[in-house]
């Protein structure tokens, strides 16, 4: 069984800043959440340009896609947990991949602001996961769609899966390839993106992944 890299009980102040330092990269999170909110709900937009494909209107409303578009919640966290305790060389590539691709995100979104038409109004079936969407689409904006996040953080998680100690198994690999892929195909399922956001997102989850995971640049101390 692997064996934790790093003993948090022993996290103190006075190590915090040598040991331990890389805890400060969590800071990135906090600031991406203020910046996406401004960019959501108070950055002046005269008009947002629609994203839409013809392929979009191939693709029904599937409720079931409901469940990998809500688990990107839980992966995200869950990684993030298990590189910090099991693999902090890869804890770091994982966050400066997010740095980097969800800031160049954000910059695509100040500079030329995107929504979506594509939510349904009428369901053909009524239950639970599609109440849930409902619910959600009242929370959620329309707005900011182009690339996906959702996509670049569900390969994010996928990337950082595949490089972790202790997750080396052919059925782990598997595991978070099935992630990343069907975390890429709920977000058109769901009717949240369009297939064009998600290939915008490939090649900057592309880019990162070559500058964040395979080289050494992000990897030491």
């Amino acid at each position: 069984m692997i064996k934790p890299e790093k003993n948090y009980l022993n996290l103190r102040f006075s190590n915090l800043f040598t040991e331990y330092k890389y805890l400060f990269l969590l800071i990135f999170w906090p600031i991406h959440g203020l910046l996406f909110s401004f960019v959501e709900k108070y950055y002046p937009v005269e008009e947002y340009f629609v994203v839409y494909s013809p392929l979009d209107d191939l693709i029904p409303f599937c409720e079931w896609f409901v469940l990998p578009y809500v688990f990107w919640f839980a992966y995200i966290v869950l990684m993030h947990l298990y590189t910090l305790i099991y693999d902090v060389k890869v804890f770091r590539q994982l966050i400066w991949f997010f740095i980097f691709t969800c800031g160049v995100t954000l910059l695509i979104y100040f500079i030329f602001p995107t929504a979506q038409e594509l939510r349904p109004t009428e369901f053909a079936r009524d239950n639970v996961l599609v109440r849930f969407m409902q619910g959600y689409y009242a929370y959620d904006t329309n707005t900011n769609v182009c690339p996906s996040l959702h996509v670049i953080g569900g390969w994010a998680c996928t990337f950082a899966g595949l490089h972790a100690r202790g997750m080396k198994h052919l059925l782990w690999k598997a595991f978070h390839i099935a992630n990343g892929v069907l975390i890429m195909l709920s977000v058109v399922f769901v009717k949240q993106h369009s297939v064009v956001d998600i290939f915008a997102a490939i090649p900057i989850c592309i880019i990162f992944y070559f500058i964040c995971f395979r080289t050494k640049w992000f990897t030491k101390e």
